[in-house]
């Protein structure tokens, strides 16, 4: 195992990779941006390098500054969170010229999976279940376009190959709207994504997002740890994640656990990654490959007893994994709600001091958070500030367990989407189970004519 490793992000999850690091006596370097100074973690990390003003290009986003601080303090290894450059190839790369083990997907693997077009390739060819749609990049031709998308079908949606986070993406209804659909979304993908690439796939109506979790290390092992549903989004993100998904069977789970494991044997994949789903009356369809670890981790954590960020690491450092298929059970379900320093219900960020604040706690109940009483939010960075997890024995218990601890969880000062998860968690069709991804806004959009009328 490493001796030293370097934390290239911050908040909830540069707390996470600490207190794993703690765990198994590895001295842990934090990177912080002058902003993120009095952060918890800056405060418990061994070290501490700051890399740069607030702005997230000259600090989180700055390579040359987190490979001079890995540099300086001595660091073997540089553990990228999610989000910021995570998912970055050139940093992966620049990591691994530099001495210095980077704790994921080798370069070539993140670039492979990063491009929707050559990840759906690649899938297919794996076995894995794809959305029906074009073979590839669209071409040029306006009159092949239209052929392809008579044969995938109507509606149908057009998306950026190398977009990702509900960007680059549009439904077209109608025939004659096609070729401007497929213009404008090039026109914005080459300026968002400095790839003009996009292609095609049929559009399905009501689909949940359902995602598996997987683990491969250096040996051609690989396993995965079962399912989790992130249907409730607004905007494509992700508000509400659960472990296991409501109404998929244990033969559906390992069928599909079993073809995500062959894809990364067949990709030569590297550490934690996640492959997500659309599921629609019975069927999944692969859309992406998030080859990091996820914010919604937790939930997989609680189920399987898997400590997934601890996995990352002994990969990383050359062991095998620590598990077989065999050895993972699941146990129970568990619910995370994604706590965001914003207005409940108009979303509009809301950073600032926080003047009082009280932890929830009891059975079942795990908070990932790097907020106390007297810090101060910046306004600089993504809105999530913590996220709830609730653990039982089955789904209910998971919900009841939920909706106490969202009673009790306090933080005054600023504004938080707690009364958002208050209200889900007393939803009859939600706390049934099994939403698509479309519920959270029809909800929302109901809740705003209601209290308009």
């Amino acid at each position: 195992m490493f001796k030293k490793i370097l934390v290239a992000n911050r908040g909830e999850i540069a707390l996470r990779v600490l207190r794993a690091c703690r765990e198994i006596g590895v001295r842990s370097v934090m990177v912080h941006s002058e902003a993120d100074r009095d952060a918890i973690y800056v405060k418990l990390a061994h070290e501490s390098v700051c890399i740069g003003p607030a702005a997230s290009a000259k600090s989180y986003l700055n390579i040359p500054a987190i490979i001079a601080a890995a540099e300086v303090t001595g660091a073997e290894a540089i553990h990228p969170g999610y989000g910021f450059l995570s998912e970055n190839a050139d940093f992966a790369e620049r990591v691994e010229q530099s001495g210095f083990v980077f704790i994921g997907p080798r370069a070539e693997t993140i670039r492979l999976m990063g491009d929707k077009v050559s990840a759906k390739r690649e899938m297919m060819a794996a076995g894995v279940p794809c959305v029906p749609g074009s073979d590839g990049a669209l071409p040029e031709d306006y009159d092949e376009i239209i052929r392809i998308a008579r044969d995938v079908g109507y509606p149908l949606i057009i998306k950026a190959s190398g977009g990702g986070g509900g960007r680059g993406m549009r439904v077209v209804e109608r025939e004659e709207d096609l070729i401007t659909a497929v213009e404008t979304t090039r026109t914005e993908a080459s300026a968002a994504f400095g790839n003009p690439m996009v292609y095609m796939e049929r559009f399905l109506q009501k689909p949940r997002h359902i995602e598996i979790q997987v683990l491969a290390d250096n040996f051609g092992n690989a396993v995965y740890l079962g399912e989790r549903d992130c249907s409730m989004q607004r905007r494509h993100q992700k508000i509400i994640e659960e472990a296991p998904a409501p109404g998929i069977s244990a033969r559906q789970r390992k069928q599909i656990g079993e073809a995500c494991v062959a894809a990364c044997k067949r990709i030569g994949y590297r550490g934690a990654g996640t492959f997500e789903f659309l599921y629609e009356n019975g069927e999944f369809f692969f859309i992406e490959m998030n080859t990091r670890v996820q914010v919604e981790h937790p939930v997989t954590e609680l189920i399987s007893g898997v400590d997934i960020v601890l996995e990352q690491m002994r990969i990383a450092a050359g062991m095998p994994l620590s598990i077989e298929q065999k050895d993972i059970h699941l146990r129970g379900h568990a619910i995370e709600c994604r706590i965001n320093a914003e207005d409940p219900f108009n979303f509009m960020p809301s950073p600032g001091l926080i003047t009082n604040y009280h932890c929830p706690g009891g059975p079942g109940i795990r908070l990932d958070t790097h907020l106390y009483q007297g810090y101060r939010i910046p306004p600089y960075y993504d809105s999530l500030v913590a996220k709830l997890c609730a653990h039982g024995d089955c789904r209910r218990q998971a919900t009841d367990r939920m909706r106490v601890a969202l009673r009790e969880f306090l933080i005054e000062g600023i504004k938080t989407n707690i009364p958002l998860h208050r209200e889900l968690f007393t939803d009859h069709n939600f706390l049934q189970g099994g939403v698509s991804i479309h519920y959270l806004e029809e909800w929302l959009n109901k809740r705003k004519e209601s209290n308009e009328s």
